[in-house]
C-alpha cells in the first residue's frame, strides 16, 4: 500500500530542502561552518522568512476576516436568537440560509481567519518529515532526501550541534529518555522556547482584544471566544515542545515572533473603525497635523476640516429639502379635529349654505 501521506507531502519536502540548502550555503559562503548547528538555525530562519513573507497576503485576508467577524457578531445573534428553541429541519435550515447570507453580505466566513494557520500546516509537517528523515542517517548511512537535501548535507544536519550538545533533530521527550551527553541543555532550550512561544502568542491575541475591536464586537458571542483563546491556545504549545524536534521548535518560535511583529504593524497602520487603536492612531496623525478622510486616506488637517463642513453643508441642504414627515393621527384624534370643525362652521357670526354645506 503507497505511502499517502508521504507522496502528498513530497513536493513540500523538496521544496522545504531547497530553501533550507539554499540558506545553507549563503551562510556557508559568509563563512559560517558548513556543519556548525547555528549555520542550520539560521538556515531554518530563512525558511520562515521565505514562507511567512509568502503568507502576507493571507495574513491581511485574516485580519480583515477576524474584524468583519467581530463587527457582524450583533447580527449573528440577532438570527440566533431569531431561531432560539427552534429544532425542526426547516427552521435550522432557514437559519443556516440567513447565517450563510450574512457572511456573504460582508465578505467573510469563519474558515477565513484561520486560512493562514492551515496553509502553514503541511510545511510544519514537511519540516517535521525532514527531520526525522535526518535521523535516518544513524541506521541508514547512505541515506539521501527527497531534492537537493544530499548525503553529505544531510550527515553535517544530523551532526549539527546547537551549543555544541543540542542535536536539532532530538525532542524533549527523546532527550528525556536517553539522556546521552549535554541532555540537559536540550531539555532546557526546549523549555526556553515553549515559554517564549507561549508569550508571544498571548501577546499576539491580547493585541487583536485589547486595541483592535469596536465597542460593537465586544459585545458578541465571537468576543468572548476569543477572550477565552486568550488564555487557552498559547498551552497547545506546550504539545509542540514535548514531541516535536527542536528544528521544528525553533520554526515554530520564529514564526510566532513574525506574527507577532506583523501583527503589531498592521493594527498599527489599518486598524478596525472605532476601536482603541484607530483612536490612536488618529491621535498620531493629528500631532502630525493629518487626518483620515471619508475614503480611508490620509489627508492635510485642513483638508479634512473642509470635507467635514462640506458633508455637513450638504447634510443639512438633504434634510432642508426632504419632505416633511406628517404625524399618524388616531382615530379618536382625528374624530375630535373633524367635530371641532364642525363647531367652528356654526359657531355664532357665521352661516352655512345650504345647497352646498360650506360655512360662509
Amino acid at each position: 500500500m503507497p505511502d499517502l501521506i508521504g507522496i502528498i507531502l513530497w513536493p513540500l519536502k523538496w521544496a522545504v530542502e531547497l530553501v533550507l540548502v539554499s540558506w545553507h550555503w549563503l551562510f556557508t559562503a559568509m563563512g559560517l561552518p558548513a556543519a556548525a548547528g547555528i549555520t542550520w538555525v539560521l538556515a531554518i530562519v530563512g525558511l520562515v522568512l521565505v514562507v511567512r513573507s509568502a503568507l502576507i497576503p493571507l495574513f491581511v485576508k485574516q485580519i480583515k476576516s477576524q474584524r468583519k467577524m467581530m463587527e457582524i457578531a450583533p447580527e449573528l445573534r440577532k438570527v440566533q436568537e431569531k431561531y432560539k428553541g427552534k429544532k425542526d429541519q426547516l427552521s435550522r435550515e432557514a437559519m443556516s440560509r440567513e447565517t450563510m447570507a450574512l457572511y456573504k453580505k460582508h465578505g467573510t466566513n469563519p474558515a477565513s481567519s484561520c486560512l493562514p494557520l492551515l496553509v502553514q500546516m503541511p510545511v510544519f509537517f514537511a519540516l517535521f518529515s525532514v527531520l526525522n528523515g535526518v535521523q535516518t542517517i544513524k541506521t541508514d548511512p547512505n541515506h539521501t532526501g527527497v531534492g537537493l537535501l544530499t548525503n553529505e548535507l544531510m550527515t553535517e544536519f544530523y551532526n549539527a550541534k546547537l551549543f555544541g550538545v543540542a542535536s536539532l533533530h532530538d525532542t524533549l521527550v527523546g532527550a528525556w529518555e536517553t539522556q546521552a551527553e549535554g541532555w540537559q541543555v536540550t531539555v532546557g532550550i526546549l523549555l526556553v522556547l515553549v515559554v517564549l512561544m507561549i508569550v508571544s502568542q498571548f501577546f499576539t491575541q491580547l493585541q487583536i482584544i485589547s486595541k483592535n475591536l469596536s465597542p460593537e464586537a465586544k459585545t458578541g458571542q465571537a468576543y468572548q471566544m476569543q477572550k477565552i483563546m486568550l488564555y487557552v491556545l498559547p498551552f497547545a504549545f506546550v504539545f509542540s515542545g514535548v514531541f516535536f524536534p527542536l528544528g521544528v521548535v525553533i520554526y515554530w518560535f520564529t514564526s510566532n515572533v513574525w506574527t507577532m511583529v506583523q501583527q503589531f504593524i498592521v493594527i498599527r497602520n489599518m486598524p478596525t473603525p472605532g476601536s482603541e487603536a484607530a483612536k490612536m492612531r488618529e491621535e498620531r496623525l493629528a500631532r502630525r497635523g493629518k487626518a483620515i478622510d471619508s475614503s480611508g486616506k490620509i489627508i492635510p488637517l485642513e483638508k479634512y476640516q473642509a470635507e467635514q463642513q462640506r458633508l455637513f453643508e450638504e447634510a443639512e441642504r438633504a434634510r432642508a429639502a426632504a419632505p416633511k414627515r406628517q404625524q399618524p393621527v388616531g382615530k379618536q384624534r382625528a374624530k375630535k379635529q373633524a367635530q371641532k370643525s364642525g363647531d367652528a362652521g356654526t359657531k355664532p357670526g357665521g352661516s352655512t349654505d345650504p345647497a352646498t354645506g360650506t360655512a360662509t
